[in-house]
C-alpha cells in the first residue's frame, strides 16, 4: 500500500501560481496511475487532473484545462500539480490519489483510486 503526503498549499492572490507536490512511499511508485482531486467547502470531491504511470498521458477537468499542469518524477516518487492563473473558485483542499495498474492509462473518478493523501489547503484571495 502506497502512502501519500501532499505539500505546497498556501494562500495566494488571484492570478498567482502554486506548485503542489505529492510524495509517495511504501511501494513502487511507477506502478501507480496518479490523480489530483479537490474539495471545496460545501461541495463534493471533484476531479482536477490525472497522469498515467509513465507520465505519457494526462487529462484535466474542463475548469482547470490550460491553467494546471500535472507531471511526475518516478525517480523521486513524486507527482506535481502546477497551478497557474489561480482563481478564487480554485480554493479547496487538494488531494492526491493513487491506483496501481499495469496499463499506462489514466483514471478520473474518486471510486477508481485506492490510496489517498491527507490533503493540502489552497486558498486564493480575490
Amino acid at each position: 500500500q502506497v502512502q501519500l503526503v501532499e505539500s505546497g498549499g498556501g494562500l495566494v492572490q488571484a492570478g498567482g501560481s502554486l506548485r503542489l507536490s505529492c510524495a509517495a512511499s511504501g511501494s513502487t511508485f511507477s506502478s501507480y496511475a496518479m490523480g489530483w482531486f479537490r474539495n471545496a467547502p460545501g461541495k463534493e470531491r471533484e476531479f482536477v487532473g490525472a497522469i498515467s504511470r509513465s507520465g505519457g498521458t494526462t487529462v484535466y477537468a474542463d475548469s482547470v484545462q490550460g491553467r494546471f499542469i500535472i507531471s511526475r518524477d518516478n525517480a523521486k516518487n513524486t507527482v506535481y500539480l502546477q497551478m497557474n492563473s489561480l482563481k478564487p473558485e480554485d480554493t479547496a483542499l487538494y488531494y492526491c490519489a493513487a491506483r496501481v495498474y499495469f496499463g499506462d492509462i489514466v483514471f478520473t473518478s474518486v471510486a477508481e483510486f485506492r490510496s489517498w493523501g491527507q490533503g493540502t489547503q489552497v486558498t486564493v484571495s480575490s
